[in-house]
C-alpha cells in the first residue's frame, strides 16, 4: 500500500509521512513553513548529509536552522513535495517581489498588445480582483514568477479576445500567400516565427525558403526579383513548433544550468538542443535550440531569463552560414 511513501521520524518520535523520493528539505516543510525557509542542512540518523539526499523508510531526520537563511532558487530541483515547491516560491516571490514585479509587467503588456488592448491599471486591478489576489502588484509578481501566465490575465478581461487552448494553427498551414502545390521551410539562417514579418524565395523544385524580412541572406538575392514570394503569417495561436536558437552566458555555478532548464520550461518552452560553445573557471557559453509559438513567446522566454541573477546575457543567435 505504501510503495510510494516513505515514514521518517522526527527527533521526538513523530512520524512524518512522505512521498518516495522526497528529502530533508520536504521533511523540514512538512513540519513548518518556517522551519524549511530557515534550514540550513539535516542529519539523518544523526549523520550530516546534502539537503539532496533522499530518504528512507525508518530513517530519524533533525533539521538544522539559521536565523536569516533564506530559501535559494535551487531548491526547487531539490524538493519533491508540492507544499515545499509551493512555499519556496513564495519566499523566492516575496525576496524578488520588484523584480517578479517588472517582468510580470512587461509580459502583460506584450500580452494585451498582442490583442491590441492597453495592460491599463484599471483592467489589470479589475483582473487581480477577479482572480481573487489583494491587488495589482500580486499580480504582476506572480506573472512574473511563472505562477501565472499573461494569458490569463488577459482571459480574466476580455474572454472572448484571449485565443482558446486546442485551436491551433495547423503548421503546415502556417503562412499565408502560397500557391496550393508549394511547401515550405524555414531559413535556418533567420529561424523566423509567427508574429515576424516574412518574405519567401521559390526553390525551383524545393518550394519556399521563408525569411525573416531583415535576414543578410536576401542580399544575394536582390538581382532575382521573380523569386521573391510575397508572405505573411497566418493569425491566431500557433503550435510551440519553431525551433530558434539563443546565445546565452551563465554563471558558472552548481545548479545554475538545471535552473535555467527550469525557467525556459516554466514559460512553456521545449528545449530541442542544446551546445556548449566556451567554457570558463566563471561562465559559460552555450546555445540552446527552444521550439516555440511566436514571437511574443520568444519575448516571454528572453525577459525570463534575463531576469535571473545567473544569466550574464543572452540574445538571439542567428547564424547567416547555416542555409538550406
Amino acid at each position: 500500500m505504501y510503495a510510494d511513501q516513505v515514514f521518517c521520524f522526527t527527533p521526538k518520535g513523530d512520524v512524518v509521512k512522505l512521498p518516495r523520493g522526497a528529502t530533508p528539505l520536504d521533511f523540514a516543510y512538512a513540519i513548518h513553513t518556517r522551519i524549511g525557509d530557515s534550514c540550513v542542512g539535516a542529519k539523518v540518523d544523526a549523520i550530516r548529509v546534502p539537503l539532496w539526499t533522499r530518504l528512507k523508510n525508518g530513517q530519524s531526520v533533525e533539521i538544522l536552522t539559521a536565523e536569516g537563511q533564506r530559501p535559494q532558487s535551487t531548491w526547487i530541483d531539490i524538493v519533491a513535495t508540492g507544499r515545499a515547491k509551493t512555499a519556496i516560491r513564495r519566499s523566492l516571490r516575496e525576496e524578488d517581489r520588484e523584480r517578479f514585479t517588472k517582468l510580470g509587467r512587461e509580459l502583460v503588456r506584450v500580452a494585451f498588445d498582442h490583442v491590441s488592448k492597453r495592460a491599463t491599471d484599471k483592467a489589470l486591478s479589475t483582473a487581480a480582483k477577479q482572480l481573487g489576489l489583494s491587488n495589482t502588484t500580486e499580480l504582476l509578481a506572480r506573472v512574473g514568477s511563472a505562477e501565472l501566465t499573461a494569458r490569463e490575465v488577459l482571459q480574466t478581461v476580455y474572454p472572448d479576445l484571449a485565443e482558446k487552448k486546442g485551436e491551433e494553427i495547423d503548421a503546415a498551414r502556417a503562412v499565408v500567400g502560397l500557391k496550393p502545390s508549394q511547401t515550405f521551410r524555414r531559413a535556418l539562417c533567420c529561424q523566423p516565427v509567427p508574429g515576424e514579418r516574412i518574405v519567401g524565395i521559390s526553390y525551383r523544385g524545393k518550394g519556399v525558403m521563408i525569411h525573416a524580412i531583415d535576414c543578410g541572406a536576401l542580399a544575394e538575392f536582390e538581382d532575382e526579383p521573380d523569386r521573391w514570394v510575397d508572405l505573411h503569417w497566418q493569425e491566431g495561436r500557433h503550435p510551440a513548433v519553431h525551433a530558434i536558437s539563443l546565445d546565452l552566458t551563465i554563471a558558472n555555478d552548481s545548479g545554475v544550468l538545471g535552473r535555467i532548464c527550469t525557467v525556459i520550461g516554466e514559460q512553456k518552452a521545449n528545449i530541442s538542443d542544446l551546445v556548449f560553445i566556451d567554457r570558463k573557471p566563471d561562465f559559460y557559453r552555450l546555445i540552446v535550440d527552444v521550439e516555440l509559438r511566436d514571437s511574443e513567446h520568444l519575448h516571454a522566454v528572453m525577459l525570463a531569463l534575463e531576469a535571473d541573477s545567473d544569466v550574464a546575457g543572452v540574445h538571439r543567435h542567428r547564424d547567416l552560414e547555416r542555409r538550406p
